[in-house]
């Protein structure tokens, strides 16, 4: 069997995990403001569906967005700090929840099977993940930084079918992936890296990039400046995919 390529780096992973539960103990609501929407994704789901309170497993929610919501509508939580690409506790839940915690995973096709797995039979999984063409902005002033010798700094990411397709070949069931896009406006190039940072969605390549120096991080503040609007601002978008899937 091939080995799967190690895209991202498992120890640097858990190292941002840590800064991000470190960070989100202590940050303001709309610092997590992208969670925070995919919670709001995630409820309104699961109203649509009309799903009775069941026992919840939640990965991804250090910022504590979604787990108090969610019992409030009735649903025992249990968060746990899991390596989504090796098993999951035996099957035992009616409900997993995952917030960007598949998006750095190098075997994506092996983590669905393990969430697959530790559903109930008819369990659901609700999982949200950045798709393909988040932070082009961000992808575009980094290269431009670079000149000659650009260096892959933002993740990979996939789209609706790709998504779709490895929900199937998970073995889950009535897969849909739906996706819509955030537009979020920056004064700077600055703040854009420090909410990135605050959020836990700083990169984890498993090449790590070299550091940009004084004069590339110069060029790419001054790209970022180059892009804005009439109000001094630049927007920045992120593509967001919701899968929803059964066991």
């Amino acid at each position: 069997m091939a080995s799967v390529p190690r895209i991202f780096s498992q120890s640097r992973r858990a190292a941002r995990a840590r800064r991000h539960a470190a960070l989100a103990a202590c940050a303001a609501p709309e610092d997590q403001f992208l969670r925070a929407h995919l919670a709001d994704e995630v409820l309104d789901r699961l109203d649509f569906m009309r799903l009775d309170p069941c026992p919840t497993l939640l990965l991804g929610d250090a910022a504590g967005v979604l787990a108090e919501q969610l019992e409030r509508r009735g649903h025992p939580v249990t968060k746990l700090e899991v390596d989504e690409e090796r098993p999951l506790p035996p099957p035992q839940w009616p409900l997993i929840v995952s917030l960007l915690a598949l998006d750095t995973v190098n075997d994506l096709p092996g983590a669905l099977i393990h969430l697959r797995r530790a559903l109930t039979p008819g369990g659901l999984l609700i999982a949200c993940i950045t798709g393909a063409g988040t932070l082009a902005t961000l992808r575009a002033v980094l290269q431009q930084a670079d000149g000659d010798r650009p260096a892959a700094r933002v993740h990979p990411q996939i789209d609706n079918q790709i998504a779709s397709g490895l929900l199937a070949r998970a073995g889950f069931q009535r897969q849909v992936v739906d996706s819509h896009s955030l537009p979020v406006s920056y004064r700077s190039l600055d703040r854009l890296l420090t909410d990135l940072r605050t959020q836990g969605l700083t990169g984890v390549l498993a090449d790590a990039p070299p550091p940009l120096t004084r004069g590339a991080l110069d060029r790419a503040r001054a790209a970022f400046a180059n892009r804005a609007d009439s109000q001094g601002r630049v927007t920045e978008t992120f593509e967001l995919l919701t899968l929803t899937a059964w066991a």
